[in-house]
């Protein structure tokens, strides 16, 4: 059966969300019920989802720009990078307005018990979400969210928060404290393993979607170097989870405003609700992902 999945995204700066979407695209075991996209200007990140969903023939998936602020701090990702490039590829334009919050209750009231809510952004959409309707978390049959850092370091550095925390720590601390059954965590400590260099890019990514992808990477003007799959390996754990090792626990959320703002904390707990990331295979996972990422075609106009 296939798995019902509700895909949040911020797709416009990094590139890792949009090599998320294609991934879900072309998985065969994903029903995409539809996208909504949060921060900074919404509705053109709406429009770059939607031209990736045109090039793979996906016209019938629904988007619904969500919330383009924080709740409570100012915006630190005001604009989407990639909007640039969207010139050179069919989009569309209009969007339902205000109505993200709404069809996100929908689906999972539609489908109770059967829906994965997968977050890549910031978690504003999911926090105004679960207050809206507080049943709402005991609905899910999962949320798979790519937030936090949970060894405290980054490239074998250290590190102080990540940026899908840091950019609505009290969103992300509203998702945390939500009545969920379980919240499975893919942290910035764990994803910074899985990376790809510019030639290895150019070598995997020329086929199907992920060329379209490739158009919007930076790889080709220069811009960008290497590819890291923050994001992918997020969705990928919901069809593989033995890409992953995991602790359970529970995870706190520094929301003061200070240096520390969107630090995640985890304590060890087998009753906690959260399962976190602490190593992934990287072989299994590049397998995984282009397997099923080829699978996608571009639809020939």
């Amino acid at each position: 059966m296939k798995q019902k999945i509700l895909l949040d995204t911020d797709i416009g700066n990094d590139i890792d969300d949009t090599v998320t979407l294609a991934y879900l695209l072309g998985q065969k075991d994903c029903e995409l019920l539809g996208i909504t996209t949060v921060s900074g200007e919404p509705v053109v990140r709406a429009q770059l989802a939607s031209a990736l969903c045109l090039a793979a023939g996906r016209e019938e998936i629904s988007i619904f720009p969500g919330a383009g602020d924080p709740l409570l701090i100012p915006q630190k990702q005001p604009t989407p990078r990639q909007a640039r490039y969207l010139s050179q590829w069919p989009h569309h334009t209009d969007f339902p307005s205000g109505e993200a919050i709404e069809f996100m209750r929908w689906a999972i009231r539609t489908y109770p018990q059967e829906v994965t809510l997968l977050g890549i952004g910031p978690m504003t959409n999911i926090a105004l979400l679960f207050a809206v309707d507080p049943e709402i978390p005991s609905l899910l049959k999962n949320l798979v969210i790519m937030c936090g850092t949970f060894t405290f370091r980054y490239k074998g550095e250290p590190c102080l928060s990540e940026w899908n925390a840091r950019l609505d720590p009290h969103a992300t601390a509203m998702v945390y404290n939500a009545p969920v059954k379980n919240i499975l965590s893919i942290g910035l400590d764990v994803t910074s393993h899985v990376v790809l260099e510019k030639d290895e890019v150019l070598k995997t990514f020329d086929q199907g979607i992920l060329k379209t992808v490739l158009a919007f990477s930076g790889i080709l003007d220069g811009t960008r170097e290497i590819i890291t799959f923050h994001d992918p390996l997020a969705a990928a754990v919901i069809f593989d989870e033995k890409i992953c090792t995991y602790k359970r626990g529970n995870v706190e959320i520094e929301t003061g405003h200070n240096r520390f703002e969107g630090l995640t904390s985890f304590t060890p707990d087998e009753q906690g609700k959260n399962q976190v990331a602490f190593t992934v295979d990287r072989d299994r996972f590049f397998q995984h992902y282009f397997h099923h990422a080829y699978m996608c075609e571009v639809e020939q106009t």
